[in-house]
């Protein structure tokens, strides 16, 4: 019989990357909805305002939630030796980006 072999830890500097870009989306999820808040606080309570808003709050929850799904990945990639999974994420908060961008630009026409 086989005796399992001791998982070996990888880089400690491929583990920090990784950490300090979750950190980044966390940060960015933050200020998402953080402009949220001020959206739903500081500007009118028309329609344009509250989808602005709703927008700003979704995009931070989908920055939030796609920065731990990808560092996870990562981490599982890098324990085993694998090439680092494909990124959809940085896709995703990027056109959540653009689409609170299109809003914004709604508001200040509206």
């Amino acid at each position: 019989m086989r005796s399992a072999e001791p998982p070996v830890e990888p880089d400690y500097r491929f583990t920090l990357a990784n950490e300090r870009t979750f950190l980044a989306y966390e940060r960015t999820a933050i200020g998402l909805v953080a402009a949220s808040i001020a959206v739903f606080n500081l500007l009118g309570a028309d329609w344009p305002e509250r989808t602005l808003g709703v927008l700003l709050l979704v995009s931070g929850a989908v920055t939030a939630v796609g920065g731990y799904v990808r560092y996870q990945g990562n981490d599982r990639a890098i324990r085993a030796g694998k090439p680092l999974p494909a990124n959809v994420v940085s896709h995703v908060v990027a056109a959540a980006i653009v689409l609170c961008l299109l809003a914004a630009a709604l508001t200040v026409v509206v």
